[in-house]
């Protein structure tokens, strides 16, 4: 045995629980197959449904076997090899002083068999998943690796998931009836972009499609049930439509939330803060305050006049999407969200000196609109319907800028620059100067036109798009421009 062995430990393989997350990769790729299936079904040719149903059990679940047999990891004293790859093997070494960030997360399955899965993220891959992860692993050996690669970088131990120590004060919590709340407010007609993905896959094959202008006709023709009866209780189909939609947005909402959100509990760390939230899979994540680059509060009309908000954290470590903003606060007050972000060391805003932007903002937006309205103007003698219609949705887009344009302001709070922005989306976002990795000048055609520029202000981990001050003075632009790369001379 060679000392890479020994320094690495022996192989351990994934519980065969890992083969469920195989084969729903198999399933999600295989969409045409299915539907091949439901069309053989229909049409009673059970021969090729048979044939079909044959290969998808040959290349899914025996792919799917072969790759489990063929994964191994070994744990060593300064790095975690994972060895993989059926024609092809990868043996890929994740060193623990470049794992920035272990994830230990539990399925509602996992939590039963006392199995987890370990996610691990170094920055090596550029933002968009994680570098490497143990998908099914016995939980006691997933918190030895996530404990053994702290260690490694000099910090302490976590607690077990789910040990909850009632005793210690959360820096931030969630009881149902918060989650509850929560779920209101996240109103989502998601679920009909679904059905609607699902019905260009299956609808021809089961002839039923119903975002397809020909089945509605065909339920709600003159001499049908359903025909008779939209014409004889008009405004009362509308109205159970109307409803009908918004108990489905409700819906989605609160499955979704309370799915993700079940026993939300923020807690104070020696690094950092330490989040454990969900209902059907538990994860369990360490945000270390020295990562966070930037802090967002997100709000909108209606939950700011009772008072709540969201508060993010934009960190170099990775959400379970991919993206560097973690929700820390997903439903909370002006004090809870202050608590927050004194536990990393962050004061909250208080009274800063805003300073609004252009009109500009408002009048470029108008151009950029003038061709539309003026194709709908003309629509006006050709179709009136549909003309109206156009200008009225023009001038519920200017409107909406101008009100966006009358909260659009910003400040330079000492060492911190705060941005406000939105109507309906309303952000704050807080930027500590020190975090400002690049500043670029922006002028678009329109800009020069009103005599305005943009400040796009890049940060580690969040790119150039998410952050930045819109329609300027150029002059003002320039000089904060300035201002803020300064600070790197």
């Amino acid at each position: 045995m060679n000392d890479e062995a020994v320094a690495l430990g022996p192989p351990e393989r994934l519980h065969p629980l890992s083969l469920l997350s195989s084969l729903g990769a198999s399933l999600r790729g295989m969409w045409g197959l299915f539907a091949a299936g439901g069309y053989f079904a229909v049409q009673g040719n059970w021969l090729l449904l048979t044939v079909t149903a044959a290969l998808f059990a040959i290349f899914s679940v025996g792919a799917a076997v072969l790759r489990w047999r063929r994964f191994a990891f070994r744990v060593g004293a300064r790095e975690i090899r994972v060895d993989s790859g059926l024609l092809s093997q990868t043996h890929r070494s994740i060193p623990f002083d470049r794992i920035q960030d272990v994830t230990v997360e539990q399925g509602p399955l996992a939590r039963a068999l006392g199995l987890a899965r370990v996610r691990f993220e170094t920055g090596g891959s550029a933002g968009t998943k994680e570098d490497g992860s143990l998908a099914a692993i016995p939980l006691q050996r997933a918190e030895e690796i996530r404990d053994l690669v702290r260690a490694s970088r000099g910090l302490a131990a976590a607690p077990a998931v789910g040990q909850i120590t009632e005793e210690e004060q959360p820096v931030f919590a969630m009881d149902l009836r918060r989650v509850l709340l929560a779920g209101v407010f996240n109103f989502s007609l998601a679920v009909l972009g679904g059905l609607v993905g699902l019905t260009q896959t299956f609808g021809d094959a089961l002839n039923f499609d119903p975002f397809r202008r020909r089945f509605w006709e065909g339920l709600f023709a003159p001499g049908t049930p359903l025909g008779d009866f939209f014409l004889a209780h008009q405004v009362a189909a509308i109205t159970a439509g109307a409803l009908t939609l918004i108990l489905i947005g409700l819906g989605t909402g609160l499955l979704r939330t309370v799915l993700r959100e079940h026993g939300f509990r923020l807690d104070r760390t020696a690094v950092g803060l330490r989040r454990r939230r969900g209902l059907l899979t538990l994860t369990d994540v360490v945000l270390p305050a020295r990562r966070t680059q930037a802090a967002i509060i997100a709000t909108g009309p209606v939950r700011e006049r009772f008072g709540w908000s969201t508060l993010k954290l934009q960190s170099l470590a990775k959400e379970e999407a991919g993206k560097g903003d973690h929700v820390v606060a997903p439903l909370a007050q002006e004090a809870e969200i202050a608590a927050v972000l004194g536990a990393i060391g962050w004061p909250a805003p208080r009274g800063p000196q805003w300073r609004r932007v252009s009109s500009a903002y408002v009048a470029a937006f108008a151009a950029a609109l003038a061709p539309f309205a003026l194709i709908a103007a003309a629509n006006l003698a050709f179709q009136p319907a549909v003309g109206t219609a156009g200008l009225a949705i023009l001038a519920i887009l200017l409107a909406v800028r101008v009100l966006a344009w009358r909260r659009y302001a910003f400040a330079l709070d000492g060492d911190r620059l705060l941005v406000r922005s939105g109507w309906w989306r309303r952000r704050l976002k807080i930027l500590p100067l020190r975090n400002i990795q690049s500043v670029d000048y922006q002028q678009m055609f329109l800009d020069r036109w009103f005599g305005a520029a943009n400040i796009l202000i890049g940060v580690a981990g969040g790119g150039m798009s998410g952050h930045g001050i819109k329609a300027l003075p150029a002059g003002t632009a320039r000089d904060i421009r300035d201002h803020l790369l300064s600070r790197f001379t």
